[in-house]
């Protein structure tokens, strides 16, 4: 099923990777849901982030934040005529217990991190080829982030222990699709974590 062994991830000789957190904020995990996944999905972050901090590799964490007069809202905000995430609120904040000293920051106002972000030219500037991805949504924000990776010609593999969605379902079709049309592997926890070794 969509899992790969550690091995076949790695972009190559001299590739540099780098881990992506997405989302892993408080307004997100309000819906139930995700709330159920919190702790596990924590604690699988935490677990890469040492392996990426032990291997010195860059750590970025990518977070979604929306200005309260609509100059940042999405389509259906405007539609709804309502905004989420509103920078400076608890909603915008990380997650309890995410170990965040030494990651660099990303902040989008869409699905994708690389959306209307200097993220690519970091990337690029770090010598980095291969993103390894985490966070929530599933379905959403790391489907998207991954795709526009593959736009912008980096290797992606997600950690599937790390990431989680409101919709298994929804999050599982597009594992699949990513990982068959994209050839992005999906890994589990010990095999995202031995990338960084």
């Amino acid at each position: 099923m969509l899992r790969a062994d550690a091995g076949s991830a790695v972009a190559g000789a001299g590739a540099r990777i780098a881990l992506l957190i997405i989302d892993m904020q408080n307004a997100f995990f309000e819906d139930e849901a995700l709330a159920g996944q919190q702790q596990g999905l924590v604690a699988a972050c935490n677990g890469l982030i040492e392996a990426a901090h032990g291997a010195q590799a860059p750590v970025f964490m990518a977070l979604t934040e929306h200005l309260r007069d609509g100059s940042t809202w999405t389509r259906s905000m405007l539609e709804d005529g309502q905004g989420f995430i509103f920078r400076g609120t608890r909603q915008a904040d990380v997650v309890a217990g995410l170990h965040v000293e030494g990651v660099d920051v990303v902040t989008k106002v869409r699905d994708s991190a690389f959306f209307g972000t200097d993220l690519a030219a970091r990337l690029r500037g770090l010598g980095v080829d291969h993103l390894v991805l985490a966070g929530v949504s599933t379905h959403s924000c790391v489907a998207q982030t991954g795709a526009d990776a593959f736009a912008h010609d980096f290797q992606v593999s997600y950690a599937r222990d790390a990431i989680g969605s409101t919709n298994q379902q929804y999050a599982d079709a597009m594992l699949e699709i990513l990982s068959e049309s994209y050839r992005q592997p999906v890994l589990g926890q010990a095999e995202a974590g031995a990338l960084f070794a």
